[in-house]
């Protein structure tokens, strides 16, 4: 067994409408087999915040690179679900030398310019988690259940209108040298590469990657709540490997 002194602390970073209670039963695990962890809420996430709802996506990465340091001098594993693409491309971009790898879960770096929603209504001061029916069009839901869906839409906390509006400015060519590994879930890894190299928007920055592995854990887009041991499994194995 390899010895705790040499696992790299891993930070996970939950996507929309999530906590860190969205990694509880993966910290098990990961606690479990001794990896050090630390789950985040980030910024606009908490609902006993009063000015929760005018976070954006510059407070969420400023929280993400205070978190990180607060490990030590060791640069992390940087675990990253789904909307946390947008506040972990803009911590790549300014502190690149923080992170020993990142892991996209059901997710991937982001490209300059982009937004998560630049169109949201300017009336809308966030977006809350929508049914299940709708989220069902946009995400799967594979391997939920009813426990997990009810524990979902119980302490999901609406999402911040400025974190979906704000456009991300990445300049910094050395977030491609970062090492990568993308867990893919919902879309298997096959045909995220097959986007990349077609330079779909979504998978674009894919392409630009210098050193990726991609793992393929097929389940819907939550796998923390479908596949929490085999989930927690590829993030101990690439916290020993980085």
């Amino acid at each position: 067994m390899t010895a705790t002194h040499n696992i790299r602390p891993a930070v996970l970073v939950p996507g929309h409408w999530l906590g860190a209670w969205a990694w509880d039963e993966v910290v098990e695990h990961l606690t479990t087999d001794g990896t050090r962890t630390v789950a985040m809420t980030l910024p606009g996430r908490d609902e006993d915040d009063p000015e929760r709802a005018a976070k954006t996506v510059d407070d969420q990465a400023a929280a993400i690179r205070d978190t990180i340091a607060e490990q030590g001098d060791q640069p992390v594993l940087l675990v990253a679900h789904s909307g946390a693409n947008f506040p972990v491309s803009l911590v790549l971009d300014r502190h690149p030398e923080l992170i020993a790898r990142v892991v996209w879960v059901d997710s991937g770096p982001v490209a300059d310019s982009t937004a998560f929603a630049a169109d949201f209504p300017t009336e809308s001061e966030d977006l809350p988690l929508p049914s299940f029916d709708d989220l069902g069009q946009q995400a799967s839901l594979e391997g939920l259940s009813a426990e997990a869906l009810e524990r979902f839409r119980t302490k999901a906390v609406p999402e911040p209108a400025p974190v979906l509006r704000q456009s991300v400015e990445l300049t910094n060519g050395a977030r491609h040298s970062v090492p990568t590994t993308m867990v893919c879930c919902s879309i298997s890894g096959e045909q995220v590469m097959a986007l990349a190299k077609a330079g779909h928007p979504m998978f674009a920055e894919v392409a630009n990657l210098e050193s990726l592995d991609v793992v393929d854990l097929p389940t819907g887009h939550w796998p923390m709540w479908s596949r929490p041991r085999d989930l927690a499994e590829i993030i101990r194995a690439t916290s020993q490997t980085s």
